[in-house]
């Protein structure tokens, strides 16, 4: 009790600090809440209709279609301007799925699984023509084939110890049909959705026979003109409500669905300097005298030589050499030489030695089996045994087989070698397959690997090349880059706005450019490779405006690159600034009209318009219907308006005051007749089917409208 009175007694105490306790709790989640918010925000590389896509996620969809892309194309490694294109059909196909299933799903669209399996078993999809099942006789999609290897591969995952080369090949055919199956499906539900859109459009029975008639109603007109040219814009006034108002009425033709920058910058390319130059030149004549020793070891010279095309242990094709090497072949004999020379196309030093010239099969069909053994002996005894069953009339495949091998027939081609790294085992059997006669085995040794390799067919023979090429780069030295970067960093250092940089740039021999409307998802700025940070840079929101950037390496380390933001767009539409010359030209357009039309107001009759002052001949247009624009061949200009004014007159009767592109208008109706009279079915049917062709032109922007609600975010700048 005296416990329980001591503790009551405390209570107002206890309370604060449970609450206390509680707070801090609370408050620790909320911190931890806050935290993981962030991190996942750091991670988000994008946002479609409020639904976010992470970095991971779309690294995933990168990889897959990566994968493809190898598969495919039988490439191994990709160029950063190929990954960079991939990131970017990703992106596309990510956003415009994500725009239509939002769609689909207000709509209640579907595409089950029974329709895919209907489109596949059908054929239906052009996709299916991409994959290797296909019937060899009709080069046609076929599913049996299909069915074959998904059972094939089902079985194959279930029996271990399989060949590892075997299982990674079937699990790449297996993902790229995937791929595709999931594609379908993607296919088949914007083909549902784009047909639903098109399918709103009905040609009503009004409709059809007012097209017909704009089409089929053609009239004749007298034309006066009062060219904008006739007034100097130099003598018009335009004043900056003039302006706002003119931006006001055409700001939906500047809307814009990412945020943008206007940048200005100083680009400094650094070369190499004449004592660069020549130091190559002198490095290089010792290269060309070591390569002209008896037994020279041209790999090593030309490795240790800094030439950025490697010694091929292989004869190649001249395809697969420089485009500039490859036209000096045919003037260079078998041992001959030539260079040091200067390539100014790009700015190399280069030495050509030609060792030998051969005639060998582009392509190869052969099958093989690998043997090994316990030791090199071993698998001597199995690859004579597996030669000697040859020998005796078994089939390959059945022998290959019991090895647990296909030695199914392969063609290999000399693109699939060529520019790639080739070690010694690979030479060696590269070497050894290119000369062998069709029709005959042969056993290739590397270490404790025999290959057996049966060549049936040699074709496309074509003139290979074993060619040492040295193709020295002109790079600038240390000391070169280090004074050009001492002294623009001097240059920015002393100039501390963007004003002053466009002061003194020339004097310094810089120059300021500008760029208005930079988009992050352009990926490098100006146009110069390895401006990623700089982007960044630009398009961060505690970037201000007037504020200049550190100074950037970039490029291939041959570029410095100074940035300043001039401006700011993170509305969805460009600023008054950004279009003002445009706008300005818009509204001095404006200015001149009134004072044409006034000018034009009470005239009378088509001669009385064209001895107004400024006034154009008179012009006869022919052949004027409502469906198209009226062209002036005189001006040069397209003129809507003026059509649609000269089909609503009527024959005999005088319109002035027609504002047009180029022009104020007077015209006086002179004929009219019909290209068709008579409005029967066929016409009718053919006049319905162009106004369906016109709608689904003007449904060609839906997607582009979709982005625009969607308030799609692409923040892949941030990541790569």
């Amino acid at each position: 009790m005296a416990a329980l009175q001591k503790i009551r007694s405390k209570g107002a105490i206890l309370l604060i600090v449970v609450g206390l306790a509680l707070f801090a709790f609370i408050a620790e989640e909320a911190v931890r809440s806050l935290s993981s918010s962030r991190t996942e925000s750091r991670q988000r590389i994008g946002e479609v209709n409020g639904k976010s896509i992470n970095i991971q996620e779309f690294n995933d969809l990168v990889q897959e279609y990566t994968d493809v892309v190898k598969f495919t194309s039988g490439m191994e490694n990709l160029t950063e301007e190929q990954t960079q294109s991939i990131r970017d059909q990703v992106w596309n196909q990510y956003v415009q799925e994500q725009l239509i299933q939002y769609q689909a799903d207000e709509l209640g669209l579907t595409v089950t699984d029974a329709e895919v399996q209907d489109i596949i078993k059908k054929g239906q999809s052009p996709m299916l023509r991409q994959t290797p099942f296909s019937n060899p006789q009709t080069g046609t999609f076929d599913v049996e084939a299909l069915n074959n290897f998904l059972t094939n591969y089902k079985a194959m995952k279930e029996q271990p110890g399989q060949p590892a080369e075997a299982v990674a090949y079937y699990d790449q055919i297996y993902n790229y049909w995937k791929f595709i199956e999931k594609n379908i499906r993607s296919q088949q539900l914007a083909t549902k959705f784009q047909s639903l859109i098109t399918k709103s459009f009905i040609g009503n029975p009004t409709s059809v026979e007012a097209a017909f008639k704009a089409r089929t109603n053609e009239k004749e007109v007298l034309l006066a003109a009062l060219p904008y040219t006739s007034i100097k814009d130099a003598d018009v006034t335009v004043e900056d409500k003039d302006l706002q108002a003119k931006y006001d009425e055409m700001k939906e033709a500047f809307r814009v669905d990412d945020p943008t920058r206007d940048i200005k910058y100083i680009d400094v390319a650094i070369t190499a300097s004449k004592a660069d130059r020549d130091e190559i030149l002198k490095e290089m004549q010792e290269v060309a005298l070591q390569l002209q020793e008896e037994g020279a070891d041209v790999a090593n010279i030309v490795r240790k030589s800094g030439s950025s095309v490697s010694y091929s242990p292989v004869p190649v094709r001249r395809q697969a050499l420089p485009s500039d090497i490859a036209a000096q072949l045919d003037s260079l004999s078998v041992g001959q030489q030539k260079g040091p020379y200067l390539n100014a196309q790009d700015n190399t030093q280069n030495i050509i030695r030609l060792l030998a010239k051969t005639n060998l099969p582009d392509s190869i069909q052969l099958r093989q089996i690998g043997v090994s053994g316990a030791d090199e002996a071993a698998a001597q005894k199995t690859a004579d045994s597996i030669m000697t069953a040859l020998a005796a009339g078994i089939p390959f495949d059945s022998i290959a087989r019991k090895y647990n091998q296909t030695g199914e027939e392969t063609w290999i081609t000399s693109a699939q070698y060529e520019g790639s790294t080739i070690d010694d085992n690979n030479r060696k059997f590269i070497n050894a397959i290119i000369n062998q006669a069709a029709g005959t085995t042969q056993q290739v040794k590397l270490g404790n690997t025999i290959i057996i390799t049966r060549v049936n067919a040699r074709k496309n023979f074509v003139d290979k090349y074993d060619v040492a090429i040295v193709k020295r780069p002109l790079d600038f030295s240390n000391d070169t880059y280090n004074k050009a970067y001492n002294d623009f960093s001097q240059f920015v250092a002393s100039n501390k706005t963007i004003e002053e940089m466009e002061a003194n740039a020339m004097k310094s021999g810089y120059m300021v450019q500008q760029r208005p409307g930079v988009f992050a998802n352009e990926h490098n700025i100006a146009n110069i490779s390895g401006t990623r940070e700089a982007l960044r840079w630009v398009f961060n929101k505690d970037t201000k405006v007037g504020e200049i950037s550190e100074i950037y390496t970039c490029g291939n380390n041959d570029h410095l690159l100074v940035v300043a933001v001039t401006g700011k767009n993170d509305t969805r539409y460009r600023s008054l600034d950004d279009v003002r010359d445009y706008i300005q030209s818009e509204a001095i357009r404006d200015k001149k009209a009134a004072q044409l039309l006034e000018a034009m107001a009470g005239v009378k009759d088509i001669t009385a318009a064209s001895k107004l002052k400024g006034a154009a001949p008179i012009d006869t247009v022919k052949h004027v219907t409502f469906n198209a624009p009226v062209f002036i061949s005189s001006l040069g200009a397209s003129e809507p308006a003026l059509s649609g004014a000269i089909t609503k007159a009527q024959k005999g009767q005088f319109v002035e005051g027609v504002k047009g592109n180029a022009a104020v208008y007077a015209f006086q109706v002179t004929n009219e007749h019909k290209i068709d009279s008579k409005f029967d079915d066929a016409a009718k049917q053919n006049t319905q089917q162009q106004i369906v062709s016109q709608q689904l032109r003007a449904t060609s922007r839906f997607m582009q409208e979709l982005a625009h609600k969607a308030k799609v975010q692409d923040n892949r700048y941030l990541f790569y």
